[in-house]
């Protein structure tokens, strides 16, 4: 078997439709159906199951993929190694939602400026999900805006952020405290975002009287709330702070959060994995 054909076959792990990756690649639908069938004849059996115009990885496939992925990646690195120092690959990293909407964009365009042979598949996903994703092997890293603990995961503390409360409701005072808020309608992230659980754990006993009137999943939908409804408040990363919004400072409140860089402690570091990272980490 080649490293080409394999190659193939883990891309259509992720992607399983021909056509599409065939675009993607720049190479044609058949070359990437011969490269998988000279495959599977080599292995004495198929490795995907012919549905429509899909290829469903099949149980026998599912295991190839699971005892040679790590040293595929292995055999891969070495050989770039040995290409004027090449930096090639592709990575499959997902962020939560500030750091994906506006941290993250800049690094990998700059990254990929850097280094034109490798391709960033980029998901945007609150944390909790991302965890799932590092600890099932759907990731290769993760960016995420909470406290992690799993014995199973590695975590790379590499900024820190501040939460504020913001309206647009000029009446309101440039600080307060969080009782004069309570009736305000309160729009926060979904459960499982770092944003909401870091605020509520800053409120402590207190945010048992917060009552939550709607919750959002992205930016773009709250801020547009914000500014047509005097009564709507939020708390979200001052990063992601713009015109036409207001920040109400909280007495005796602070909301701060460590950003963090996570990746499977199995996982191999490919010199493409460890480039990315740490320019990622410079980027913050």
């Amino acid at each position: 078997m080649t490293l080409k054909e394999l190659d193939f076959f883990y891309k259509l792990c992720d992607n399983p439709h021909v056509s599409q990756l065939s675009k993607k690649l720049f190479v044609s639908q058949s070359a990437i159906s011969l490269a998988i069938k000279s495959l599977e004849k080599k292995l004495g059996e198929p490795l995907f199951d012919r549905i429509g115009k899909k290829l469903v990885l099949n149980e026998r496939g599912r295991v190839f993929k699971d005892k040679t992925y790590e040293s595929f990646l292995a055999l891969k690195d070495a050989q770039n190694f040995f290409k004027d120092d090449n930096i090639s690959g592709s990575l499959h990293i997902a962020s939560s939602k500030t750091i994906g909407n506006f941290i993250m964009p800049q690094i990998i365009f700059d990254f990929l400026l850097k280094y034109e042979n490798v391709y960033i598949q980029r998901d945007i996903k609150n944390s909790s999900e991302i965890i799932d994703m590092l600890r099932d092997g759907r990731l290769d890293m993760g960016f995420i805006e909470i406290d992690c603990n799993h014995v199973e995961l590695v975590k790379e503390s590499i900024a820190e952020d501040e939460l504020v409360v913001v309206s647009c409701d000029e009446s309101l005072p440039n600080e307060v405290y969080i009782d004069q808020l309570y009736k305000k309608k309160w729009i926060l992230r979904e459960k499982g975002s770092g944003t909401r659980e870091v605020f509520l754990d800053a409120l402590g006993g207190l945010s048992k009287k917060l009552e939550i009137f709607m919750e959002y999943r992205d930016f773009e939908e709250v801020k547009k709330l914000l500014l047509q409804n005097k009564e709507a408040i939020t708390c979200i990363s001052k990063l992601a702070l713009q015109k036409g919004l207001r920040e109400i400072k909280l007495k005796n409140i602070s909301a701060k959060r460590e950003f963090y860089c996570i990746y499977h402690k199995n996982k191999y570091h490919s010199k493409l994995f460890e480039t990315f990272k740490q320019f990622a980490k410079s980027g913050f």
